[in-house]
């Protein structure tokens, strides 16, 4: 099971949370490796979607763990007023539409 990231309320928060974040990557990097190795030893097409499908909702979901980050960092400035927070969601939302 994938550990759960942080949500940063702080520079500390957010270096948890990018460590968190490089952990997963390194894992999704580790079946892709994987892959590859299923490949060059001519494994059954259907064992390599699988692992192809899994490597792709951890990449998935290390995006949206990412992206939940940008959305505290986007809204955690004490001083935003309502109008702030509705632009700094905006651009959140943004980046999950044009990405996600």
């Amino acid at each position: 099971m994938a550990d759960p990231v942080e949500l940063p309320q702080s520079d500390h928060d957010w270096e948890t949370s990018k460590n968190s974040l490089i952990r997963r990557l390194k894992r999704v990097e580790g079946q892709v490796r994987g892959l590859q190795a299923m490949l060059e030893r001519d494994a059954e097409c259907e064992d390599i979607a699988v692992q192809m499908s899994a490597a792709r909702k951890a990449l998935d979901r290390t995006f949206y763990n990412m992206l939940s980050c940008v959305i505290e960092r986007e809204l955690s400035c004490s001083h935003l007023d309502s109008a702030d927070a509705r632009e700094r969601l905006k651009y959140a939302t943004e980046l999950l539409a044009r990405y996600g």
